[in-house]
């Protein structure tokens, strides 16, 4: 064990993900996506308005690159598709079709058994508390970014 707590943190959440990607690894292939492209199509089912390729990969701290090659398989299986953005020429919106709800639908029921598993064996208060302090610790980090990014240009 580290003694600087930094490191430790990161250490549990790597090993926090790899776990939560293995309980949830039966809900992408149940609708034949791969994990980038059902966070993708997760991404562009649950925005209140359609996102473009850099607004997900920000707020995933994903490389646009990745995110882009999810989205362009996505549009090519039919599961997306494009709309011109009237603030940027290049950057279209992604919106999902019917079938990209429905792969998103049976994904979702999938995970929604592990979910259900799992919060039989853990604490639903416990989960959100650590869940709020994370997104806090993780705020906290993307101004330090923000702030670090303007400094040095």
């Amino acid at each position: 064990m580290t003694d600087n707590p930094l490191v430790a943190l990161l250490d549990e959440v790597i090993r926090l993900r790899t776990r939560l990607q293995s309980l949830f690894a039966e809900a992408t292939p149940a609708a034949n996506l791969s994990p980038t492209q059902a966070l993708v199509l997760t991404a562009v089912i649950e925005s209140k308005t359609p996102p473009t390729v850099p607004k997900i990969g920000r707020s995933l701290g994903y490389p646009r690159q990745s995110v882009q090659r999810a989205a362009n398989a996505l549009v090519e299986a039919g599961l997306l598709e494009t709309a011109p953005n009237p603030d940027h020429k290049r950057a279209h919106l992604l919106c999902a079709t019917a079938a990209g709800r429905s792969a998103y639908d049976l994904s979702r029921s999938r995970a929604a058994r592990a979910e259900n598993e799992m919060l039989a064996v853990l604490d639903a208060r416990e989960c959100e508390r650590v869940a709020k302090e994370l997104k806090q610790i993780r705020s906290k980090i993307e101004a330090h970014l923000r702030t670090r990014s303007v400094a040095e240009s």
